[in-house]
């Protein structure tokens, strides 16, 4: 720093002379602001996160396991043995732990809410469409107020739900 800036800076802290930098409420101007802004740019491209596998691992012994995919491979549940589906007609919001507990076992998941209140309803299709999202599952509606949850691995060909149709019966119960 110059002695004449901090000789400026002493007279402005006694209150003597004024900055200059500063307009009368002591605020910058909306041209300065826009000036210091406008040279930054408003995004910026993160670098990708590291894989567990990039990280030295000092307390390994030297030999590699063979990387193993996190999830099986997609499965088809088209046959009456192949996969199986819970059923859930929830009687309040504490059965949204039995959906989230069978969607995470990679078990589609059909959510009857014909017999649930509306409020009921609109809460448990908030936590199904976020479950959903979260596992990188899907979410179809099979008929009114039914709902097939299906985990990311997992697909339910349309024959078996238009089996499920015919056998479930979920047309009009409300």
């Amino acid at each position: 720093m110059a002695f004449a800036d901090i000789w400026n800076r002493t007279l402005v802290y006694f209150g003597i002379a004024e900055e200059d930098d500063w307009d009368e409420d002591g605020f910058v101007t909306e041209e300065e602001l826009e000036r210091t802004y406008s040279d930054r740019p408003n995004v910026r491209r993160l670098a990708p996160r590291r894989r567990q596998e990039q990280f030295d691992d000092w307390t390994d012994s030297g030999e590699q396991p063979a990387a193993t995919p996190m999830r099986p491979r997609l499965r088809a549940a088209d046959g009456p043995g192949s996969v199986r589906m819970h059923l859930v007609i929830p009687r309040s919001f504490n059965d949204a732990q039995q959906i989230a507990d069978r969607f995470k076992q990679d078990i589609p998941v059909i959510l009857n809410l014909q017999s649930s209140d509306q409020e009921l309803s609109k809460r448990l299709i908030d936590f199904a469409s976020g479950l959903t999202y979260a596992l990188d599952g899907g979410m179809q509606r099979v008929a009114d107020k039914v709902f097939l949850l299906t985990p990311q691995n997992v697909e339910v060909s349309a024959e078996e739900r238009a089996r499920l149709l015919e056998r479930g019966g979920f047309f009009n119960q409300a």
